[in-house]
């Protein structure tokens, strides 16, 4: 069974989200998109709605069949530093990405 990994960051922040936004049911969608410096790129986006095929983890980040291959295995985390905060996807698949960190190659 193919999984995604979500850090205690991650939930946390979707869930400072959901509050700051009155809905209680967005979670962080995850999609995988060919192109990119590095052939394929990750998709971030705060959604509510959910289809029939979605897989959910930790029932706050979700992505799509055709997603889950390229990113089964990886850990979602959301980090804040001096310059910013973001999600990021630590991806084992991942054997090549580029500096901005959201391309990468398998």
């Amino acid at each position: 069974m193919l999984e995604i990994f979500v850090d205690q960051s991650a939930i946390d922040r979707i869930q400072e989200l959901r509050k700051k936004q009155a809905a209680p049911g967005l979670m962080l969608r995850i999609t995988v998109d060919g192109g990119g410096c590095s052939g394929f790129q990750y998709h971030l986006s705060l959604s509510e709605e959910q289809a029939a095929d979605d897989h959910v983890y930790k029932e706050c980040v979700i992505t799509d069949d055709i997603s889950l291959p390229l990113i089964a295995g990886s850990t979602v985390a959301f980090e804040r530093s001096l310059v910013g905060a973001e999600f990021k996807i630590n991806n084992p698949n991942a054997v090549m990405g580029c500096g901005c960190g959201t391309s990468f190659s398998v």
